[in-house]
């Protein structure tokens, strides 16, 4: 693991290696984040000028400082260009974000996600050469309204056109082992997964027969996928 140090001196810093990340930006985003990558086991650096943000996430990171992301020599001060990965969570200050970006691109920083409020946003962080720009809101927009419209009970776009989708199983194929239901050439998808009750979720295959009551775990072509899920 990762291990958070000062060094002698005023300096702040630490020894990251690929378990560790640093995350700038501690809103909602940042937080949720920042705390979720520390839950998995992951030593996170959090960072964000706000004071109150600040000391309310101290003791729930590895350590979490407040500093100037748009100034590249505090985040040298940070050892930020130890980081292999940082995530730049800053949605209220649109030219922060960008200048922490900058700054973190000067230093070599291997890997830099970024959160584009819109898509000016992202496409100027796409431009300086951001490695990935994510869309936290908008990717939930739409994730919800594919839920609202249809009987999916979770929905998961993994690419343009193509998604996951958590169901019900109908009644059509309860009882019969799936490799005897000829999905993939009558629905055009496939039960990746399953899951009975309250029971662990586990693997299907062909001799995976399924019970009322049951939910799966659907891949397919993203209208084939939600028209399974509306099959009763």
């Amino acid at each position: 693991m990762a291990r958070f140090g000062i060094f002698s001196g005023d300096t702040s810093r630490r020894i990251a290696e690929a378990d560790s990340v640093a995350v700038i930006g501690l809103g909602r985003f940042g937080s949720a984040l920042a705390l979720e990558l520390m839950a998995s086991g992951t030593e996170v650096l959090g960072i964000d000028l706000d004071e109150e943000l600040v000391q309310a996430l101290n003791g729930e990171l590895t350590q979490v400082v407040r500093t100037d992301s748009t100034k590249q020599e505090a985040l040298r001060q940070l050892a930020i260009d130890e980081f292999d990965r940082v995530v730049v969570a800053i949605g209220s200050n649109v030219s922060a974000s960008i200048l922490t970006c900058s700054a973190l691109l000067n230093m070599k920083i291997p890997v830099i996600w970024a959160k584009a409020v819109d898509d000016q946003h992202g496409l100027i962080l796409e431009q300086l050469g951001v490695h990935h720009v994510i869309y936290p809101e908008k990717d939930m927009g739409r994730r919800v309204a594919h839920l609202v419209r249809g009987a999916a009970l979770d929905f998961i776009e993994v690419a343009p056109g193509y998604a996951a989708v958590k169901a019900p199983v109908p009644s059509t194929i309860q009882g019969i082992p799936l490799g005897d239901t000829a999905l993939r050439r009558t629905h055009g998808v496939t039960i990746a997964a399953f899951q009975h009750g309250d029971e662990p979720w586990q693997n299907a295959d062909n001799s995976t027969v399924l019970r009322a009551g049951d939910t799966v775990l659907v891949l397919g072509p993203t209208a084939k996928a939600e028209g399974f899920a509306q099959l009763r």
